[in-house]
């Protein structure tokens, strides 16, 4: 049977169309614009490389063919600056806005920044492609915005208050986007990803993610720290399933935008059993790392645990996630053993 997702692929494939992917040299932006130039889409990235890499872009031109490089444009520009986002944006189909900057740590020491980048610079995004008349907007959400509400797992309509100064401004997008749709009949589709992870995820740095930061000690045969217990859970979600429901998000129906979706796989795998997860994928590939994790602090600002229910996804996108946490360790981590040594 034939997925929604692989309906869509086959259309894009036959009829291209023009895309902005903002963020485009990070970790989730440079997937999407690899995905796309290989289905043959012409593609417009913009990105300031704030957290961004040109190396992310190089290696997506070593993946794609000289034809399908030549429909990539490249702007290098800041979303808070309007100008740079109406350039980006001036005969696009469809938006993917993941420009941002992410990490819960940053922005409760640096809140001024993170909202400057991430309300004013998401509200720059929204008027730009309002005024160009895209056809689709689709934007980077995040699971940061259930905040203390306790339940599991989570849906979308039930949230608590933020935790920090990132899920506010994660939030507050989410607030703007139903705004442009009522004042202007602007439509949107956002996407709160839950732990994304996958090739080009930065290792390095003082806000790395938890899977790329502890495969590059184990790699490297440094000790892994766990924060708290190690019985903090989340619903870790390989990047192709992110990639998918964007590309789903934004072919979806009129009747599925002005939404929000959960993006993950409906699991949840305790930081314990991921230090396992990761040492287990790590041998498969002849790394083997026999330490024990070291536990410290709890982090501030953390949720305890975290599960999407991806129901409503499912229902009105037609997002089927390919693989599960294990599935996608072990797809990523030959990348990981030749990138992060």
């Amino acid at each position: 049977m034939t997925t929604r997702f692989e309906t869509i692929t086959q259309e894009l494939s036959a009829t291209p169309r023009k895309w902005l992917v903002t963020g485009c040299a990070g970790f989730i932006g440079s997937n999407l614009l690899e995905t796309l130039l290989k289905l043959g889409q012409t593609v417009v990235g913009l990105d300031n490389f704030a957290t961004g890499h040109q190396r992310n872009l190089d290696e997506v031109q070593s993946t794609v063919t000289p034809e399908q490089w030549a429909r990539f444009t490249f702007i290098e520009g800041d979303i808070r600056d309007l100008d740079a986002c109406r350039r980006a944006n001036e005969g696009v189909d469809f938006v993917l806005h993941q420009a941002a900057l992410g990490s819960v740590p940053r922005s409760l020491n640096d809140p001024i920044t993170t909202n400057e980048v991430n309300i004013g610079g998401f509200l720059n995004m929204l008027v730009a492609a309002r005024d160009a008349k895209v056809k689709s907007f689709v934007y980077a959400a995040s699971s940061s915005t259930y905040g203390d509400h306790p339940a599991l797992p989570k849906v979308e309509e039930n949230i608590g208050k933020p935790l920090s100064p990132y899920a506010v401004t994660k939030y507050v997008n989410e607030l703007y986007a139903d705004v442009f749709a009522r004042s202007y009949g602007f439509e949107t589709v956002g996407l709160r990803y839950f732990n994304v992870f996958g090739k080009r995820q930065d290792p390095d740095g003082a806000y790395a993610a938890v899977i790329p930061k502890w495969t590059a000690a184990m790699i490297q045969g440094k000790d892994v720290t766990i924060n708290g217990d190690g019985e903090t859970s989340r619903d870790f979600c390989f990047v192709e399933n992110a990639v998918q429901a964007n590309i789903l998000g934004a072919m979806a129906a009129p009747e599925a935008r002005n939404q929000v979706y959960n993006v993950a796989v409906s699991g949840r795998s305790t930081l314990n059993q991921l230090f396992s997860f990761l040492a287990q994928a790590l041998g498969n590939q002849g790394v083997n790392y026999g330490k024990q994790p070291v536990y410290g602090d709890f982090r501030a600002g953390d949720v305890r645990h975290s599960q999407a229910d991806i129901g409503k996804a499912s229902r009105l996108l037609g997002y089927a996630p390919t693989h599960t946490v294990l599935q996608g360790l072990e797809v990523a981590m030959p990348w990981y053993t030749q990138f992060l040594r």
